[in-house]
């Protein structure tokens, strides 16, 4: 018969067993770790809460942010002199380009040497601060007739197009539409143009016409 192994004997084949098996399991165990990891890691982003997105930032909207009815908007110069001012059926202020937009407009101004100068149509956009005014539809600019006792008194003009730009503080006006302008009793026509007061020069652009009165004197410079 066969002898049968001792409790010793059978501690000893067991641990030899195990110390085979650990052995076994270091080889792959890095792997298995990586494994562990990796499972850990995707569960983490699964259920961590995610961070606020930023909010994209809102592009600007041409929308009327307040209007008025029956206003009138004043500007004045820096020693505190009315300059100009604007008035309206109906304003609109639209606060992303800073403009108002004015139904059947009435603007007025007034030089420093006392000139007045009115403008009306059906429409009108005007810088918040005042500085430019354009009239579209039927614009009609008249400046007044100035008695300057020193010089040639200044006649009166007046302008008509379907669209003006008033430059108040530059005192040019200028339109890319066809115009016809009065200069006294003289009557101009162009394709476009642009009026600087202060140089008193005028350029007309494409087709120019031009009716003039016989006068005893010498041509009145433009006013």
């Amino acid at each position: 018969m066969a002898a049968r192994a001792t409790p010793a004997k059978r501690s000893m084949q067991v641990l030899r067993l195990a110390f085979g098996l650990w052995d076994r399991l270091a080889i792959y165990l890095p792997l298995v770790l990586m494994g562990l990891l990796s499972l850990f890691t995707y569960w983490m982003v699964r259920n961590t809460p995610a961070l606020n997105e930023p909010e994209e930032v809102r592009a600007a909207v041409h929308e009327v942010d307040f209007y008025m009815r029956g206003a009138r908007v004043k500007t004045y110069d820096k020693d505190g002199r009315l300059q100009a001012q604007l008035s309206g059926a109906e304003m609109r202020h639209y606060g992303d380009s800073e403009a108002v937009e004015i139904d059947q407009p009435r603007w007025q101004s007034t030089t420093p040497d006392g000139r007045l100068t009115l403008a009306t149509a059906r429409r009108a956009i005007s810088r918040d601060d005042g500085s430019e005014v354009q009239f579209m539809g039927e614009a009609v600019v008249v400046r007044q007739a100035l008695a300057a006792p020193r010089h040639s008194a200044l006649p009166r003009l007046e302008y008509r197009s379907e669209y003006l730009h008033i430059f108040v503080r530059d005192e040019r006006v200028q339109s890319h539409l066809p115009v016809r302008f009065f200069n006294g009793g003289d009557e101009f026509g162009a394709d476009s143009f642009r009026y600087d007061h202060l140089s008193r020069t005028m350029a007309l652009e494409g087709r120019a016409t031009a009716r003039l009165l016989p006068r005893a004197s010498a041509s009145s410079a433009l006013p």
